[in-house]
């Protein structure tokens, strides 16, 4: 794994490609260029191993939720909110091969030379232009010889194809007054569109339920729905509690993604590991790669530890000391004594930051996605910090050997 760097005289050219191009609206965060002038080359042994480490969590990750699903006695440790959990009983209409599953396992390169696993963004992962058109990007400018990508965007279209009739009727569901998130609505419906798909971008409350059965209700576009892709957030739904907002829950409808994944979107999913390796569901990949967590009252007096929020998105409030800015850590430390159900502790791994050409380090978060299973690209990110935030630099990936395989 190493930085290359963008050719300088040819960034900004770079830069503005991808803000026309490539759908990346939001080049900027404060002060903060958030487009890196680096690729990210991965060699073919580091892409096959991580393919081999994103499928393994996967599989356990699919196992567990539809355990869960049919076992909700067990989930009292993720301390869900109460309204989710009146929601649970609903579910038990999941069926796995109906529904499209988009996950992306976030991979951290440390000292020790291994892997370590921050989270699985189970719910609503994005980056996807970033993971789709940005290598494509990076590729004119390195020459297409050496290097190669799997598109993201190519492999979700896929699934859609298998799942959803072409020519059908879907609905993406966001938060329509965030360009952030239209701008990653925008990428993913114009991309359906080409494949013959009738897009309609809609907010949580233009979608109706009648007999499980999703409809449209946005002027205009009135009628039944073929699929759903829900981007915005579950505990956010949950907060915003739109009309019908239930429906979502038992919807037969095929959905990307089933409100089923917030059992692994919560960070305090690895308190029910024990459970469900006695229930025989092995979690060996999740233990090998995710540092030690724990409730926050069992690591008092212990040192190496860092508290995250159970419902964090983007790196926000974790307790790596050397990353807050001002009063930041000591007001996450006054949170976590005030509401410990909504952290977890977690033993702080140590990230391996890589060298640029000018001697510069950068911490590294990269992104695996899997579709159904499947690895599907990915979307990294890094940063000079060890916490990877909103501060931090889209990066794109690329893997040598040549042409695609």
């Amino acid at each position: 794994m190493r930085l290359i760097p963008i050719p300088a005289n040819q960034y900004e050219k770079y830069r503005l490609d991808l803000m026309f191009d490539c759908y990346k609206w939001d080049p900027q965060f404060l002060d903060n260029n958030t487009i890196a002038p680096y690729v990210l080359v991965i060699t073919r042994r580091e892409h096959e191993e991580l393919v081999k480490l994103t499928e393994s969590l996967d599989v356990e990750t699919r196992a567990a939720e539809e355990y869960l699903n049919q076992h909700p006695e067990l989930i009292k440790p993720l301390a869900l909110p109460g309204s989710v959990r009146k929601e649970i009983v609903n579910m038990q209409n999941y069926q796995p091969d109906q529904h499209i599953r988009l996950m992306r396992y976030d991979f951290h390169p440390t000292v020790d030379g291994k892997w370590a696993v921050s989270e699985v963004n189970s719910d609503v992962p994005g980056g996807f232009a970033e993971s789709s058109l940005m290598p494509e990007a990076a590729l004119q400018l390195l020459g297409r010889g050496d290097y190669w990508y799997h598109s993201f965007g190519d492999i979700l279209t896929e699934a859609f194809r298998k799942k959803v009739p072409v020519g059908g009727r879907v609905m993406l569901v966001h938060c329509t007054s965030f360009s952030d998130d239209r701008q990653v609505m925008q990428y993913l419906g114009d991309r359906l569109n080409r494949e013959g798909y009738r897009v309609i971008y809609g907010a949580a409350d233009h979608v109706n339920f009648q007999e499980h059965q999703a409809y449209s209700i946005l002027d205009g576009n009135e009628g039944p729905l073929d699929a759903i892709f829900r981007f915005t957030p579950l505990e956010w739904l949950t907060e915003i509690k739109p009309k019908r907002w239930q429906g979502y829950f038992d919807t037969v409808t095929t959905s990307c993604n089933h409100p089923v994944a917030m059992y692994a979107q919560t960070k305090r999913f690895p308190l029910l590991w024990d459970a469900l390796e006695q229930r025989g569901i092995s979690m060996a990949t999740w233990r090998e790669l995710l540092p030690e967590t724990l409730e926050v009252h069992a690591v008092r007096g212990r040192e190496g530890f860092i508290y995250k929020p159970a419902c964090g998105r983007v790196g926000e409030k974790i307790s790596i000391e050397e990353a807050c800015r001002g009063e930041e850590y000591r007001q996450i430390l006054k949170d976590v004594k005030r509401h410990p159900k909504k952290y977890l502790a977690q033993k702080r791994f140590c990230s391996k930051p890589l060298l640029s050409q000018q001697g510069e380090e950068y911490h590294v978060c990269l992104g695996s996605y899997t579709v159904d299973g499947r690895q599907a690209g990915y979307y990294a990110r890094i940063s000079r910090s060890p916490r990877i935030d909103s501060h931090a630099a889209d990066i794109p990936v690329l893997i040598e050997g040549g042409d695609y395989d």
